[in-house]
């Protein structure tokens, strides 16, 4: 069985994503033998955004640039990598109401027509059902149901409607809500959070 890993902050240590999502991994190595996982790290090793260049080597074009050459490569190691795994876990944190830049590259690489998503005469299937996908958000303040910022919330909603395209419908989310608040929030979210992690169904 494959899990692979995927963390996008920028704060390194300091980031509580980051924490959330090694203890995901950590309980599901413990609980299931054998796993086998690949570490992507989106913002030390970022991908680019897209460009008119990679979309015209979409259809066929030499790519122009070095930079793009070598990013088309990651692309397909980042697709091959997606495609492989069993169960996904990521490290999400929110930037502005929604998800860091460098995890939409890689979301931007990983929705491709005919590898986890088809359109037919019913509109368009998700093809990457099989997987378990389990998100580690953080984010400053609060934004749930009922809340004043909740139509603020653009990371969740998005990663719910994204993989619900390709077909993953039962998205599993840890979070640790408030942790700009003050250090007392910070403190009570991350342990809620590690705390749902160590408590998580095995593979």
């Amino acid at each position: 069985m494959n899990l692979l890993h995927i963390d996008a902050s920028i704060l390194s240590r300091n980031s509580a994503s980051r924490q959330v999502s090694a203890a995901i991994v950590e309980r599901l190595v413990r609980t299931t033998p054998g796993l086998s996982v690949t570490y992507r790290d989106l913002a030390a090793t970022p991908l680019l955004h897209l460009s008119g260049e990679h979309l015209a080597a979409a259809q066929g074009a030499v790519p122009e640039t070095p930079a793009v050459q070598q990013d088309l490569a990651a692309s397909q190691a980042v697709l091959d990598e997606f495609l492989a795994a069993d169960i996904v876990v990521i490290g999400a944190p929110m930037y502005n109401f929604t998800l860091p830049s460098q995890l939409k590259a890689w979301i931007d690489r990983i929705l491709v027509a005919g590898k986890t998503f088809q359109y037919g005469a019913e509109g368009p299937k998700g093809l990457a059902g099989g997987k378990r996908v389990i998100v580690a958000v953080a984010r400053g303040g609060f934004y749930e149901a009922g809340m004043p910022s909740a139509a603020a919330e653009h990371l969740e909603t998005y990663l719910r409607t994204v993989f619900g395209f390709i077909g993953v419908t039962a998205l599993e989310i840890i979070a640790a809500d408030g942790i700009q608040v003050g250090p007392e929030q910070r403190e009570k979210a991350l342990k809620g959070a590690l705390q749902a992690a160590t408590d998580l169904r095995a593979a």
